[in-house]
This record gives structure tokens, sequence and C-alpha cells, in this order.
């Protein structure tokens, strides 16, 4: 199955970049063919050809907890998303992650995408774990 991880980051780009590798990592081990894109850096993305599609940002700092316009943007303008098989992951933060998952979660539920997990992940080693647990099929 083609699956793409895509990273969405703010101040600390290396760290939700680590997570989305490791969580790329874990869910080949499962025999996927996994593309990881950098939704920041990366344009013109269609994420049409995929069949699942994990979607992580780093979380804003504040309590709201609010998705950068640039997310949406990314999301759609990605092609045709409705109806994928998706997981959404924020990396753990002092303020504002239960919130920012949340907010990531009905941004990509808005696009019609569906949503079957998501987590809260501290470091590339758990990513990879989840990575491998995921029911990607």
């Amino acid at each position: 199955m083609r699956v793409a991880v895509v990273f969405f980051s703010g101040k600390n780009r290396e760290k939700i970049r680590d997570l989305a590798n490791g969580l790329a990592k874990g869910i080949e081990k499962q025999g996927n063919q996994v593309d990881v894109f950098d939704g920041g850096r990366d344009n013109n993305v269609k994420l049409t050809v995929y069949q699942y599609i994990a979607i992580g940002m780093e979380p804003s700092g504040s309590f709201s907890g609010k998705v950068p316009d640039f997310v949406r943007s990314f999301l759609a303008g990605s092609g045709m998303v409705s109806g994928k098989k998706s997981y959404a992951f924020v990396c753990r933060s002092t303020f504002g992650t239960a919130k920012s998952l949340t907010n990531l979660m009905r941004s990509m539920e808005g696009e019609g995408m569906f949503l079957k997990n998501s987590d809260v992940l501290r470091s590339s080693v758990e990513a990879e774990e989840v990575g491998k647990r995921l029911h990607i099929s």
C-alpha cells in the first residue's frame, strides 16, 4: 500500500521531521511503500495516489492549539483526500498539545479524511513502534 507521511514544522523542524521519519520506518516494516513530505517546503504535493495519509505537526505553543493556515491550505490543495484513511500526530510540547491534536484532526476531517487513529509522540523510537502497529489496510 502507498502511504504518505506529511509533517509541518514550526520552531523545531528537526524534532517533527525525526518523528515523521520514525513513523515512516515503522510503516515500511509492515511492507508498505512510504513517502515523507515536508508540507511547508514541498510545494504542489498531490496525495490522491496514496491509500493512507499520516499528517503531523508541532503544537502551536499556545493553549488554543491553533492549526496554522498553511496546514489547511496544504490539505485543501493536495488533491482528492476525501475518504482517505488517515492518522494524525503531534510532537509533545509544554502547552497546547492535546488541543493542537484535536484541531489537526478537525482540519483533516473537514477535508473528508477518515481518521483511524491519532497520537502525541515523544521520540522517533516511539514513532517507529507506533508505525509498526498502525492498521494501514
